[in-house]
């Protein structure tokens, strides 16, 4: 079964104007600290890392771009206002859904693996804005790589959420047929997908297809040679790529003030193509930046690095303790920017919506955690010995030994005598 959303995927439609190489919009130095101020929670506390460590180096915040405050509030941007200016009030209320329902769906797939019904799980909380918003940006002609936590991606591309969890629960090696919506399966080695989507984007130039590639990966990854030497290729090769990177500020108990001495955007210029960071919780703002890199991808222009400004609200993966590296007053600070309450406080301003649309809302997202609830649980077992195909293709004597081994050992349960040791 596949979900749809209300966010209606529409043809592409040329942009009014070409951004700038920096994609920095149109921001004076003191608006831009302002505005990463604001996004980042600053004001008269205690300032988050990022902030103090630029202290340090007597260097100022790096520009932000945003379209919508914390508070809800619309920002003009020249730049990047053309992206979003043909954005209906019905197409704001399925990105609010969007956020609703994949939020949803993730809390099930957290509370199933402390059930121990699944295996691990990698959540997303806090970072709905950054897919949904990166997500409803593509065409369908589009192809992503994902990591293991484009739930919201996912989503937007219309894969059944049930598929995403056979992987997690040890039924499966993915769930679901990349080709049919141009979505790669979950990549669990870190940075490696971009060296793939790289790769697919050059094929995609020489084919000469008017089509884009999208790779997301975390400010973990950044750190890894995959990632650099995808940087290197799609420049000299002018691939069609967007290097979408959340930085949700923790490669699991790492910060990134511990992996980069500027900021995470700024390292595109050392490769020859723009960067660019968004508020990551501004589901409005990712939305126009990922159209913006995106069309340049198509124009020919080559690859762009966005860096969506988020935060990794919940753990790592379940297996993780966040309370042991980081502050209770840290999590608490990004709550306050909440990209989820930030859209309702919009649509409730501009007079989008009504109290029957979230009740209607609520209902269907209870829906969905029972859907996904029966799904994992009756999930079939796999084949025990399906681990030993498809290894060599034409067959191989010492698989074949270790496949006779196996069933032995598998036969041995049935010859245990009832109740014995």
């Amino acid at each position: 079964m596949t979900v749809e959303s209300t966010a209606a995927r529409k043809p592409r439609r040329s942009a009014g104007g070409k951004a700038g190489a920096t994609g920095t919009g149109t921001e004076t130095a003191a608006e831009a600290t302002g505005a990463a101020a604001q996004a980042t929670g600053t004001g008269a506390k205690r300032a988050p890392r990022t902030t103090r460590a630029a202290a340090r180096k007597g260097t100022a915040e790096p520009q932000l771009v945003q379209l919508l405050t914390p508070e809800g509030k619309r920002v003009k941007n020249a730049e990047y206002d053309p992206y979003v200016a043909d954005v209906t009030p019905d197409e704001l209320r399925g990105l609010y859904r969007d956020m609703v329902l994949t939020r949803r769906f993730d809390a099930e797939a957290t509370s199933l693996q402390r059930q121990g019904e699944l295996g691990l799980w990698a959540s997303l909380l806090g970072q709905e804005a950054a897919q949904i918003g990166s997500g409803r940006a593509l065409r369908d002609d589009d192809y992503v790589f994902p990591t293991y936590r484009e739930h919201g991606v996912a989503w937007c591309r219309g894969v059944d959420p049930a598929n995403l969890l056979g992987m997690f629960r040890g039924v499966n090696n993915g769930g679901w047929d990349p080709n049919s919506n141009n979505f790669h399966l979950y990549t669990i080695v870190i940075g490696s997908q971009t060296l793939h989507a790289t790769g697919y984007a050059m094929g995609v130039a020489k084919d000469g297809a008017d089509s884009a590639v999208i790779a997301y990966f975390g400010d973990g990854a950044s750190s890894q040679g995959d990632v650099a030497e995808s940087f290197t290729f799609s420049a000299v090769y002018n691939a069609p790529v967007v290097f979408f990177c959340q930085n949700n500020q923790w490669a699991i108990s790492e910060p990134t003030e511990k992996q980069t001495r500027v900021p995470l955007y700024q390292r595109a210029q050392g490769y020859g193509f723009p960067g660019v960071r968004v508020d990551g919780n501004d589901v409005l703002g990712c939305l126009a930046v990922t159209k913006w890199a995106l069309e340049r991808a198509r124009r020919g222009e080559g690859p762009t690095l966005v860096e969506a400004y988020t935060y990794r609200m919940g753990a790592h993966t379940t297996s993780d303790d966040p309370t042991r590296y980081r502050h209770d007053d840290e999590r608490a600070a990004w709550e306050a920017k909440d990209p989820i309450l930030r859209l309702r406080r919009f649509l409730e301003a501009s007079n989008h919506t009504d109290e029957g649309f979230f009740a209607e809302l609520e209902a269907e997202s209870e829906a969905l955690g029972r859907r996904v609830r029966e799904a994992v649980r009756s999930m079939p077992d796999p084949d025990h010995f399906a681990i030993f195909e498809n290894v060599y293709a034409d067959g191989h004597a010492l698989v074949d030994e270790e496949r006779a081994q196996f069933a032995a050992y598998q036969a041995s349960f049935a010859d245990a005598p009832e109740g014995g040791n």
